[in-house]
């Protein structure tokens, strides 16, 4: 299997450089995400394609810069397949016939096969794709590396499923994680343990400032983020959350109204 990056077109402020589908071609010719409908990103597959048909379009999660170009591509290439593990309050957004998708399913794909693994934690629909010959995976939003994963509790996101999925994901012992943003990682131990240790030290660091006596995320984020970008105030929030939630469904933080306090034993 030797999948093919074509670049989504689509920076921003949420997107970074923009996200990496990938095309894996073969008798089930298959891209993975379905990036935004950019034009660019139309053409780019097209030449990747040279004259051959795309059979499938399987989605790793509900989130806008992966799911929402399926109506476009759904437009240029008429019969093609849309795959996902269901998210019903978004999927209607993007009016296709999705094929649900599960934990453990079997995907042909080019001339292999892929394996669905169900990944929640960025989002409750979060798949990745496990190609175990080459022990190779389409991660998603799993991981990126240089920087976190954007962990949203207002739209479904869990800190706790997160270190869980990731935990699953090491215990595969993958060679190689190819994303949807940034570089390919042949890392990928490194990079999972990483996050694990950097979530790990996040989580002192909220413990030890609700001991202080801040008592919400907006106070959290003023003291750890010093310095950060405006447009970035809104993630970090919920990055912060994200850590408190978790705190408190393990019955070492609780809250009333927004005010937040440790339990302490």
């Amino acid at each position: 299997m030797k999948p093919i990056p074509i670049h989504a077109s689509n920076p921003g402020p949420y997107t970074g450089d923009g996200n990496w589908t990938w095309l894996i071609r073969g008798r089930v010719t298959t891209l993975v995400d379905a990036g935004t409908g950019e034009p660019k990103h139309l053409e780019a597959l097209e030449r990747e394609l040279n004259g051959d048909s795309l059979a499938q379009v399987i989605v790793t999660h509900s989130h806008t810069d992966h799911a929402s170009g399926v109506m476009a591509l759904a437009a240029k290439f008429p019969g093609v397949r849309f795959l996902k593990m269901p998210w019903p309050a978004r999927d209607v957004r993007w009016a296709v016939p999705w094929e649900p998708l599960g934990d453990g399913s079997t995907i042909a794909a080019g001339d292999d096969a892929l394996t669905a693994i169900h990944t929640p934690g960025h989002a409750p629909d979060h798949l990745c794709f496990w190609h175990a010959e080459s022990r190779a995976m389409f991660c998603g939003d799993l991981a990126q590396r240089g920087t976190t994963i954007y962990i949203p509790p207002n739209l479904q996101g869990d800190l706790m499923a997160y270190l869980s999925s990731l935990e699953r994901v090491l215990a595969l012992r993958p060679a190689q994680l190819l994303p949807a943003h940034g570089p390919v990682i042949d890392d990928p131990e490194a990079v999972l343990r990483g996050y694990i240790e950097h979530r790990q030290e996040r989580e002192r660091q909220i413990i030890e400032l609700l001991r202080e006596g801040e008592t919400g995320p907006d106070a959290i984020v003023t003291r750890l983020y010093r310095g950060l970008k405006e447009t970035l105030v809104p993630m970090a929030r919920e990055s912060v959350l994200a850590h408190l939630i978790k705190l408190e469904r393990e019955g070492r933080a609780a809250r009333r109204a927004e005010a937040w306090h440790m339990i302490e034993p």
